[in-house]
């Protein structure tokens, strides 16, 4: 398996407009970060997890030639809004792309690309199946996926594990059924937004412990506002075993 992190930043990513802060104007390209996502191949499949604003300009910079399915966390746009740039695979693979969400998520995605769905399509315009998924286990082309409920605040948002691959992004707290489900896991991929609290995201130290908890042989984390800090300078300060995630980092598992 081969994990692609396409995107490891937020909507308070950098750069930010007008913001002179030390993060947004570092020269260090970790510290120059698309939207949250990842791309995943697995015996010869190609999955995305998330597709947001900035989904066209990650998938060409990635270099990805093949797209099999989408899942969604959840429903937030700097998770869904760049669904239209789906269209190119549907050109070179001539078929319709499924994508997986819960109910409440494919309803959003549904009002929101009205257009995708009209009965009375326009010309060229994304080709989708919606899959509904719950908390069950699930197959794509054979390839079983864990879905893993958390909370995002009071919104409830899907993580998947795949193998020995688990990734969590907009949470701020894992129920102890899904802890159970994480355990094992050879890498994790957790959102650590910032330092300070927030009312829907895991801090830095929050995310460390949950991290100390599931003690993965590697954890990555993702979803990082500029507020965090410089890259060099946080990565140094995590445990063994702790990193930041960045966009363009790769990681293979056997």
């Amino acid at each position: 398996m081969k994990v692609s992190f396409l995107g490891t930043g937020t909507s308070q990513g950098v750069p930010v407009i007008g913001c002179n802060c030390e993060v947004c104007s570092s020269l260090d390209f970790r510290d120059q970060r698309f939207r949250s996502s990842i791309h995943i191949e697995v015996e010869g499949l190609s999955l995305v997890v998330d597709t947001g604003p900035d989904f066209r300009m990650q998938m060409l910079r990635a270099g990805i030639k093949k797209l099999d399915a989408v899942l969604f966390t959840h429903e937030h746009k700097d998770h869904t809004a760049g669904l239209d740039d789906i269209r190119p695979f549907n050109f070179l693979q001539k078929k319709d792309i499924p994508i997986f969400g819960r109910s409440h998520v494919l309803e959003q995605i549904q009002r929101e690309y009205s257009y995708i769905f009209s009965g009375k399509k326009y010309p060229g315009v994304p080709r989708v199946e919606t899959v509904e998924i719950d908390d069950r286990t699930f197959q794509i082309e054979g390839i079983h996926i864990i879905p893993i409920p958390v909370m995002h605040y009071k919104l409830p948002v899907l993580g998947f594990r795949i193998g020995d691959f688990t990734y969590i992004t907009d949470a701020n707290f894992i129920p102890e059924e899904s802890i159970e489900l994480i355990r094992g896991s050879e890498i994790l991929v957790l959102n650590a937004l910032q330092k300070d609290a927030h009312i829907s995201h895991f801090t830095l130290d929050e995310a460390v412990a949950i991290a100390q908890r599931i003690r993965a042989k590697q954890t990555y984390f993702t979803h990082i506002s500029h507020r965090l800090g410089l890259h060099s300078e946080i990565d140094e300060e995590l445990p063994e075993g702790i990193a930041l995630a960045y966009d363009g980092l790769t990681v293979t598992l056997i």
